[in-house]
């Protein structure tokens, strides 16, 4: 797509506060496409709040619309801990997440706006350039997908990262800006990815990352805590005896696993496109919930049921990380995956200390049909008891 069409369509730009995006977005408005910028409020706090963000934009061009996310952004979060959908090492899989999200919440919004076109700033071919299309194509097909570094004429404008920097800057945006010229923030209240040049090299220390979320367990306070989720078919309802909502819950657990070193992970992931990529990942409620649920699957699940959630999972993690979370077969792997969660009622006690997460309890509140619970010294210390017949012990 050429600048002259673009400047006959009402564009919808994402500029949730990364560099290119808002680069992009500001470029596209002086050039005299009519752009309406939208800052998605997925919990993040870089490089500035959602509506701080939007104050700063709109110094230099159209108002942004901001529209709150974070009850989707929860919400996510917790299909992801039920289906126990991690990527590559235990990646929690909020950015790849927050992606379908931000189609799936943005759509309706650009369409009200009289928008035909919505525009991110991912890099070309990369990861987030596929995640876009492909939920796009599903949740808004009417609207077109403009991918700027797909085209010649944007790369040619802002061949690097450092060019983008500068161009804001001269135009009065904060300095801030200037900071992600070599490295990448991307967060949600689920959680917080870095990237950068520095942790592509796999001997540059994690040291080297400033935590957004949590701390290094080193650093985390000296005596441990305990915390009590109460599940219903796999989702948490309550935490501590208190129910108030996905949002607030995901938040006190960021807080707790926060302050107790969860949780902070240094993976290579293998990219959509073939290539292998270091980050670094912080999703400290995502660990506890994880853990948790874990436990009480554990104790509600036969051994068949915990294999195939075991499949699902590393399904459902890759789905959600190539975008692919509504393609049939993420469809009809979530659909499993939802069904074996039903039995997942009860509450998990977890004790949390210096990056670590050791379960103290686990309570049940059936024990589902098919699932036998210990009864050896129960019942006598030297034989098992079954329906048929006394099996000798060994």
């Amino acid at each position: 797509m050429e600048i002259a069409e673009l400047r006959r369509r009402r564009v919808g730009v994402l500029m949730s506060g990364g560099l290119s995006c808002t680069a992009v977005g500001v470029w596209l408005a002086e050039q005299g496409v009519d752009v309406v910028p939208f800052v998605a409020d997925l919990g993040q706090s870089v490089p500035f709040p959602p509506l701080e963000l939007a104050e700063v934009l709109g110094r230099c061009g159209p108002v942004a619309r901001v529209v709150d996310l974070r009850a989707e952004t929860a919400a996510l979060a917790m299909d992801l801990a039920r289906w126990q959908a991690t990527h590559d090492g235990g990646y929690w899989n909020t950015t790849s997440g927050s992606r379908h999200t931000l189609v799936t919440g943005l759509a309706q919004p650009l369409r009200d706006a009289g928008c035909t076109v919505l525009v991110h700033g991912c890099v070309g071919g990369g990861n987030d350039e596929g995640r876009f299309a492909r939920y796009a194509a599903v949740h808004a097909p009417d609207l077109t997908v403009f991918s700027p570094w797909a085209n010649a004429w944007l790369r040619e404008r802002f061949p690097g990262r450092r060019g983008m920097a500068d161009y804001l800057l001269e135009r009065g945006l904060p300095a801030v800006f200037g900071d992600y010229v070599d490295y990448s923030v991307d967060g949600t209240l689920a959680g917080f990815s870095h990237d950068g040049g520095d942790l592509e090299r796999l001997d540059t220390p994690v040291s080297t990352v400033t935590p957004l979320m949590t701390t290094w367990p080193s650093a985390a306070r000296e005596r441990g805590e305990s915390v009590r989720i109460r599940f219903a078919a796999g989702r948490p309802v309550a935490v501590d005896d208190v129910a108030p909502g996905a949002v607030a819950i995901l938040t006190r657990l960021n807080e707790l696993g926060g302050r107790n070193g969860l949780a902070l992970r240094s993976l290579v992931e293998n990219r959509v496109n073939g290539t292998k990529c270091r980050g670094v990942y912080e999703a400290p409620g995502l660990e506890i919930l994880g853990a948790a649920l874990a436990a009480l699957y554990q104790v509600v699940l036969d051994r068949p049921a915990i294999d195939l959630l075991h499949s699902l999972a590393r399904r459902l993690g890759r789905a959600v990380y190539e975008g692919r979370l509504d393609d049939p077969a993420g469809r009809a792997a979530r659909t499993a995956a939802d069904l074996l969660a039903e039995a997942a009622t009860g509450e998990v006690e977890v004790e949390l200390y210096r990056g670590n997460i050791t379960v103290a309890r686990v309570g049940p509140s059936v024990t589902p049909p098919g699932v036998r619970r210990q009864t050896r010294f129960a019942d006598g210390g030297n034989h098992w008891t079954t329906e048929r017949q006394p099996v000798a012990a060994g």
